[in-house]
């Protein structure tokens, strides 16, 4: 029998299989996001997502990984782990016992790649590329780290309350879809338009097929071993995007008389969203209930309430990601078992009530610090260089405003 603190190898190889898996989910969302935007701001979507890929990947080797991972206080890691430092082939413990930890650290770093790239989508088509940088280094270092440091840093507030927030439900969901509010209500609406132009759907449908490829590596790599959770995680993480898209295509079957392929792939998308907290926690059931919900809720959102309240999350950042985590922390406080998961706790079904006060009030103080300092950092980014392109700018597009170069031979 193998002891703890040993390495394993099948365990090390999924780890890192996982984190190549995450790695291709940002160029993919490039592309799911390329294909929602007007032709002259395609390359600049998709030069934000390498930025984010590129950038938060050197960030986070120097200090990132150290401010979430590292034993510090309640909000922040500490600075024992700054450069790496420490991070080799010994496991850590506090983590996982069986990789190594820098394993463990690379499989971390693509979630800190991909959650400011999410954001990209709520402020889409009207930031310049200067300040979109200055704001994912801000962002980074004061929301990302400390929400991942609280939710399971060693001393983390969430953790010290016992969270069950198996892949990223505040860390990533909840924390990109509020920052995408945020921004796109202090940056305004766009010109020239009030929803996405969806220039190239076989784009959105590239993009979406493959987050939903990588997302499996997003989640049951999240086990950190391969084991039965990590095969639990898999299959619910597939189930519950199935379902999402199903109820999804119905509810546009219903009101509008045709399913649509991207409705279909924005359900997939709200599926993988809902489910990411509560993979490794909750059963098939579970999963086919928190996709087939999750598409009502966000449906609506993305429906109804833009346009209702006329805000320009360009991309759905808002209705997707923060509705579809939100929902997904709080279904994980009614439907977890620990028959699935012995080291997660038992939901509201089976007893426990005290696990979904405790979803509720992560997800709430997430809700909270990730808008408050989200707004903070465009106040301090704009009085440096001023977040938004000039009128001009915008109606010419980012990708010769901002890049000097252009997809298309003809301009919209």
């Amino acid at each position: 029998m193998q002891s703890m603190n040993q390495i394993n190898s099948g365990d090390t190889a999924w780890v890192l299989v996982s984190a190549v898996l995450v790695l291709l989910m940002t160029p993919a969302l490039g592309f799911f996001y390329g294909g929602m935007v007007r032709r002259k701001n395609v390359l600049g979507v998709l030069m934000q997502c390498m930025a984010c890929l590129s950038l938060v990947s050197v960030l986070w080797g120097i200090y990132g990984y150290s401010l979430a991972f590292s034993k510090g206080n309640w909000l922040f890691g500490g600075f024992d782990a700054v450069m790496l430092k420490g991070v080799g082939a010994a496991p850590n413990g506090d983590y996982a016992a069986t990789i190594p930890q820098a394993a463990f650290m690379i499989f971390q770093c693509m979630f800190a790649v991909i959650t400011p790239a999410v954001i990209v989508g709520a402020y889409a088509e009207r930031v310049k590329f200067s300040a979109f940088l200055l704001f994912t280094v801000l962002w980074l270092t004061f929301v990302y780290c400390p929400i991942a440091h609280m939710a399971w840093g060693v001393g983390g507030l969430f953790r010290s309350w016992g969270i069950l927030d198996f892949a990223g439900g505040t860390v990533v969901e909840i924390n990109c879809g509020i920052a995408g509010l945020v921004t796109a209500l202090y940056l305004g609406r766009r010109i020239g338009i009030s929803h996405p132009s969806l220039h190239n759907i076989p784009f959105v449908v590239l993009g979406a097929s493959l987050l939903w490829f990588g997302w499996n590596g997003f989640n049951a790599g999240s086990a950190l071993a391969c084991n039965a959770v990590a095969v639990n995680a898999f299959v619910t993480t597939n189930m519950a995007a199935g379902a999402a898209v199903v109820s999804w295509a119905a509810l546009e079957w219903i009101l509008t008389g045709k399913p649509t392929i991207f409705g279909s792939v924005t359900g997939a998308i709200a599926g993988l969203v809902a489910i990411t907290p509560a993979a490794g926690f909750v059963d098939f059931t579970g999963a086919l209930i928190i996709g087939c919900v999750v598409s009502v809720l966000s449906f609506f959102a993305v429906g109804i309430l833009k346009q209702k309240f006329k805000y320009d999350d360009s991309l759905d950042a808002f209705g997707v990601h923060a509705v579809g985590g939100f929902w997904g922390m709080f279904a994980t406080g009614i439907l977890a078992t620990k028959a699935v998961n012995a080291a997660g706790s038992n939901g509201l079904l089976l007893g426990n009530g005290v696990q979904l006060l405790i979803q509720i009030k992560c997800a709430l103080i997430t809700i909270a610090y990730c808008a408050g300092v989200t707004w903070i950092i465009c106040n301090v980014v704009n009085r440096i260089i001023p977040m938004r392109v000039t009128a001009g700018e915008e109606i010419i597009g980012l990708d010769l405003s901002q890049h000097h170069e252009r997809a298309y031979t003809i301009l919209d």
